[in-house]
């Protein structure tokens, strides 16, 4: 079977652009991504979009513009997860032998305001029952039960994540905050505040993938996709973002991502302790630390611990979020798996400057769409 690797990555920062449509930003980075790999017109066989809120043929109007269609050209939606769903599907079309080179990209402008889902009836928005940020608060209170997590650990990780996206170009918050400030921002749900929510936004990002036996004159150092993988949820958990307050108080329901990082170790032959970088969901503080126990890179309840260690921030045993996370960068939901994987090979090339974590060979990214989709990718060079 063909590996795949990762020939060329672009980006549109993420943030707010007035006047700046879907389709520009994806021309952007579809731009940037193809130019780095050294792939013109007629150099790829398919395409893969990831969005969520760009509407009927995002990928067709982005290859449109370029003038490069004719390919299939499929949209990808997964909530937050769309970017991994994407990879993976291209991947495995790859890996078939169905294609040698093979675009993917993500794209999005989200509507101001708590993200709604149509995922959920109406009738649930309006009792509470979606993932709306009163469902966040009810997590971070139920971490705080299992891990004994605290309102200045959630404060910790968006002073850690503000921190690391200061040397980030393309991330919408490049300042940093201390922990005295997340506090004082107003409460949204308890125990999170403002501060400890990230920003719905607009961006795009893309990647080239290749089977690694064909030939190319990308300028960076190729970068293994070892595993592309994505799992839906198991019904009965009574705090799963796919059916929240509803289901089985039983702590033994696996959550996705547990799921999916379980299947990408196993594909990737590797395991957490491998792993030298890592990029996960921290759509709220909490569920960054939340990610840290699904993921596996610490035992049930070691979440805060593991913060407390220093060991998750740059300098630290296993950085997460170098690149400021979604709590600096903001989430374009198409966009954010993806994004996740072009700081990722920028990681793994020795490219990110300030933020470089020094000798990076394998990497993890992991996001979860709606919560009934998790999506966990593995790089490796």
């Amino acid at each position: 079977m063909s590996g795949v690797v990762i020939s060329g990555v672009g980006m549109h920062p993420f943030g707010r652009f007035d006047g700046v449509s879907t389709t520009d930003m994806g021309v952007a980075a579809v731009r940037a991504a193809l130019a780095e790999a050294g792939v013109s017109k007629g150099g790829f066989q398919a395409a893969f979009c990831a969005t969520a809120y760009g509407g009927v043929a995002t990928g067709h109007k982005v290859l449109s513009r370029l003038g490069m269609t004719g390919m299939p050209i499929v949209d990808v939606e997964a909530g937050c997860a769309s970017g991994g769903a994407a990879l993976m599907l291209a991947a495995g079309a790859i890996r078939a032998g169905q294609y040698d080179t093979v675009l993917v990209f993500g794209t999005e402008k989200m509507p101001k305001g708590i993200i709604r889902s149509s995922f959920f009836e109406p009738w649930q928005e309006e009792a509470g029952l979606a993932a709306t940020p009163a469902f966040f608060g009810l997590r971070a209170q139920r971490l705080a039960l299992t891990s004994g997590v605290t309102k200045e650990h959630l404060a910790q990780v968006v002073v850690k994540n503000r921190r690391h996206g200061v040397a980030n170009l393309d991330a919408m918050y490049q300042k940093e905050v201390t922990a005295d400030q997340v506090l004082a921002s107003r409460v949204v749900c308890e125990p999170l505040h403002l501060f400890m929510l990230c920003s719905p936004n607009e961006g795009a990002a893309a990647v080239v993938l290749r089977r690694d036996d064909v030939s190319s004159t990308a300028a960076g150092t190729p970068v293994r996709l070892a595993a592309a993988v994505l799992r839906s949820h198991l019904p009965g958990a009574v705090l799963s973002e796919s059916t929240p307050l509803s289901g089985l108080t039983d702590d033994t329901v696996p959550a996705p991502t547990t799921l999916a990082a379980r299947a990408a170790f196993e594909e990737a032959g590797l395991g957490p302790e491998d792993l030298h970088v890592v990029e996960c969901q921290d759509t709220d503080a909490a569920r960054e630390l939340l990610s840290y126990e699904e993921i596996g890179l610490c035992a049930p309840g070691g979440s805060g611990a593991l913060l407390e260690s220093g060991a998750t921030t740059l300098g630290g045993r296993l950085p997460v979020n170098p690149s400021g996370g979604l709590l600096s960068k903001g989430e374009p939901l198409g966009a954010s798996a993806l994004g996740q994987a072009v700081e990722l090979v920028r990681q793994l090339r020795g490219e990110c400057g300030p933020r470089q974590v020094e000798g990076a060979t394998t990497a993890l990214a992991h996001t979860v769409g709606r919560g009934a989709n998790a999506g966990v990718v593995i790089l490796t060079r």
